[in-house]
Parts: C-alpha cells; structure tokens; sequence
C-alpha cells in the first residue's frame, strides 16, 4: 500500500459503515439542532458585526469544558457555564464597538489558558482533551443529547421572542431606540442567547472551529440574498448540511470531525460568494443595456 492510499483510507474510508452509523444517532439528532441553532443565531451575528465575539466566547467555554472535564462533571453544563460567563462580561462591559473588542481580546487569551491549565491537569484519555478541541462525533452520549435539546430548546424560544425587536434593533439601532426599542436589553439578551449556541457547538466541532457553525453560513446565505424570510433559512439549511455532512463523512474515516465540517461550510461559502458576485454582474450589465444611449 503505497502512502498516498494510506492517507486516503483515513481520511475516507468505509467499511463497516452501516453498524458504525448506529453509534453516531445522537450526534446527528445533535447535529440537526446545532444546525438549525447556530445558522439563525448566526444570521444575528453577521448583522451585528460579531464574529470576534463568537471566538472569544468560545475560549471561555473551552474553559468550562475543561474544568467540567478535570472535575468529572457535566461537560456540556461547563461548557455552557463559560460561554455564559464570557457572554455576560462582554454585554455588560462592551456595550460600544471599542470596548467590546477590548473585553474580547482580554478574554480570549484568559479563556485559552485557562483551559490548557485543566488540560495539563487532566489525567485521563487524550482523546478527551482533543476533543473539546477539534470535536468528537462519538462523544454524544443519550445524557449529553438531552442538555443539547433542552438548550436548544431555551435558545429557540428566546429568539423566537426577540427576533422581530432585535431585527430592528440590529438594522438601525438609533432609530429603534427612539421608537422605544430596548436596544440595550436586547443587545445583552442576545449575548446570552449566542453564549448557549457556542457552547452547543463546542459539542460537536470543538471550541477552536465553532465559526464555521455560527458565522460561515450565514456570511454564504448573505452573499446570495437580503430577503429576511430566505435569509435564515438558507443559513439553516447551511449550517445543517455542514454539520450531518461531516458527521457521516468523518464516520468513514479516522480524523476529528473538524475538517470535514469546516470544508464543507468553506465550500458552501465560495459558491455562495461566486454565485452572489456573477448575479450582481448581471444584474448591472442588464442595467447597462436598459439604459438609453
């Protein structure tokens, strides 16, 4: 067998697919939800100018992963328990474009470390501290799913709430409030809501990838359309082929599920942005034509 055949058996490699599928049910049941969560709080993120947010909270709930992980407790309530905390510090004191970005950069770097401490610290299999990292799509237990749908669940109804307000708000942000829009509140609520989704998402593609989830869909669906009703739905469907698709593709191979998501959302992403480019070129060499000589 000749190198080359070898990196491709790891990369793809099929056999004994249909029993090996069995293991992964909760992780597509978890993925389905990730993808319809992280594609409509990712339609709020790119209207809102936050995907430094999204990384920065995402340190901090690799953090409470960790120390979930260190202690021996529920790894999906540390998760969430940090990206609450990062989530909280930056709608508290980042309340302007500066100062988040501020607040942001000094989280990261203290969510990171942290988070390596309890790694270090970390005794047990290495194959857990990689994958809080890079994601595992069979580290989902029946426990774990329960957490992930009970918090989409809480994630939906709060967006579900908020959406009309915090569209406005999100658009033009002066006038909302002159209108008696509670910008503020808002802006913290959905801080909140975008803590939870990260920390769903760290379940499945790790805390260094959760952009591709919460930001690469979105950022594709915005190339292609303005609508407000096809614009989240596209990011869902966006976000949920990215995810099921790398679940199934990594179930065939023997490397995190991480690359395999993160290049389909890429791709997904270039065509959404060649497509979006050669309906404007159209769209202006139709204009040039209609237009008197």
């Amino acid at each position: 067998m000749t190198t080359g055949d070898g990196l491709w058996q790891q990369i793809f490699t099929f056999d004994d697919y249909g029993e090996l599928l069995v293991l992964v049910r909760n992780s597509l049941i978890a993925g389905a939800a990730l993808g319809l969560i992280g594609g409509l709080v990712g339609v709020f993120v790119i209207r809102r100018d936050l995907p430094f947010a999204v990384h920065g909270i995402s340190e901090l709930s690799f953090a409470g992963a960790s120390a979930a992980l260190l202690l021996g407790t529920n790894i999906v309530a540390g998760s969430i328990a940090g990206s609450l905390i990062a989530a909280g510090t930056i709608g508290v004191f980042g309340s302007r474009a500066r100062d988040g970005n501020s607040v942001i950069g000094t989280l990261m770097p203290f969510g990171l470390g942290l988070g390596v401490l309890f790694l270090a610290l970390y005794k047990g299999r290495a194959a857990n501290k990689f994958g809080i990292l890079t994601g595992q799509i069979v580290a989902v237990d029946t426990p774990q799913t329960s957490w992930l749908l009970g918090t989409s669940a809480v994630v939906l109804v709060a967006l579900a709430v908020m959406w009309r307000p915090l569209t406005f708000a999100s658009a033009d942000p002066e006038v909302a409030e002159a209108r008696g829009v509670p910008v503020r509140a808002l802006s913290f609520a959905f801080m909140v809501v975008l803590g939870l989704a990260v920390a769903l998402s760290v379940q499945i593609v790790g805390a260094l990838l959760v952009l591709t989830l919460v930001v690469t869909p979105a950022a594709a669906a915005t190339r292609i359309t303005v609508s407000p009703v096809l614009l989240p739905v596209l990011s869902v469907v966006f976000a949920t082929v990215s995810i099921e698709g790398g679940i199934l593709l990594a179930l065939g191979g023997s490397i995190p599920i991480s690359p395999y998501v993160t290049t389909i959302s890429f791709a997904i992403y270039v065509v959404c942005r060649f497509a979006g480019s050669y309906r404007i070129r159209r769209r202006g060499a139709r204009k040039t034509v209609s237009e008197p000589g």
